[in-house]
């Protein structure tokens, strides 16, 4: 039945249901746990294999949604569009506390968990929330070539049918001019979601140093892992292994790794309007190198293809 309700409507009922709950003490979250991870983004960059992975771990127990609108396992969004429900709602997707001391007592060594919901990244609010509410959890950001993100996310626009126009070129000329009131409204109301913004950011969402400069604003560089999301397409093994490191996992090789396609070609991208892209993105992908201390090296790759 609350597959059906539309969104706003669910979202108003449940809140009502939530504080409900809470005013009479009965709160489902008690004793559950707070994520040890959290992967942030960015959106098409293969967060979905990345978690997939890392719950092929013996050691690593995934997360469980709630919400029907989002039906990927990984994707809890608290700290963006669910962040009014309360940490109590949020507590109640992962494992109880129990769960943990009895897996430890049986294991040697207690589970993690976490969650993956790739706009944390991007959302103008979330860094905030998520240092008040696990300020030591580790931040995984996996991070894809810019111009190839873009324009995986406009065809995927398409195919929902949330982007009426036809032409990739069109949409980027034009997104400033969109996103100007919607950035606008998400600057001065925390607690509004944009849908507006979650389907016509393609240039936005690319340009990543801006998002990372929030993050870092509130986290140590120690507490983050950035990955090459080509990377992860072709080494998946090596990238995961790299990800069990920095969550203090020991090594573990997965019986299946689902391979991504890196050679994915966009033939609605000409050639213009890659080398447009490329010289707008440019001191954005310096600006992020600099960030990090990684230089991903996205148009030297582009470079040696055409070659």
């Amino acid at each position: 039945m609350r597959n059906r309700l539309p969104r706003p409507v669910y979202r108003l009922a449940r809140r009502r249901f939530d504080g409900a709950r809470r005013v009479a003490r009965r709160n489902p979250g008690r004793g559950h746990v707070l994520p040890d991870f959290i992967v942030l983004g960015a959106a098409k960059s293969g967060t979905t294999s990345l978690y997939g992975g890392l719950i092929e771990h013996p050691l690593v127990v995934p997360c469980v949604t709630r919400d029907p609108h989002f039906s990927n396992t990984k994707e809890v969004h608290f700290f963006d569009y669910n962040f009014y429900r309360g940490v109590d709602w949020y507590r109640t997707h992962f494992p109880r506390e129990r769960a943990r001391v009895e897996f430890a007592q049986t294991h040697g060594a207690p589970f993690l968990t976490g969650e993956a919901s790739p706009s944390y990244i991007s959302h103008l609010w979330a860094p905030q929330r998520v240092r008040k509410t696990v300020p030591r959890v580790k931040l995984i950001a996996v991070l894809r070539d810019p111009i190839e993100r873009a324009y995986s996310q406009f065809q995927m626009s398409r195919r929902e049918g949330v982007e009426e126009l036809e032409s990739f070129d069109e949409a980027v000329a034009r997104e400033e001019e969109r996103l100007r009131p919607e950035l606008d409204r998400m600057a001065r109301d925390e607690w509004y979601n944009s849908w507006n913004f979650g389907c016509w950011s393609y240039l936005a969402r690319s340009r990543y140093a801006e998002q990372v400069e929030r993050w870092l604003a509130l986290f140590p560089r120690a507490q983050f892992l950035f990955l090459k999301a080509e990377d992860l397409f072709t080494e998946p093994e090596t990238v995961l292994a790299a990800t069990y490191d920095f969550l203090g996992l020991p090594a573990h090789r997965p019986e299946k790794v689902r391979r991504l396609n890196a050679g994915e070609a966009y033939s609605g991208v000409s050639p213009e309007t890659r080398a447009s892209l490329t010289d707008y993105f440019r001191p954005h992908n310096e600006r992020l190198y600099e960030l990090i201390g990684i230089d991903f090296g996205w148009e030297r790759d582009a470079q040696a293809a055409l070659a």
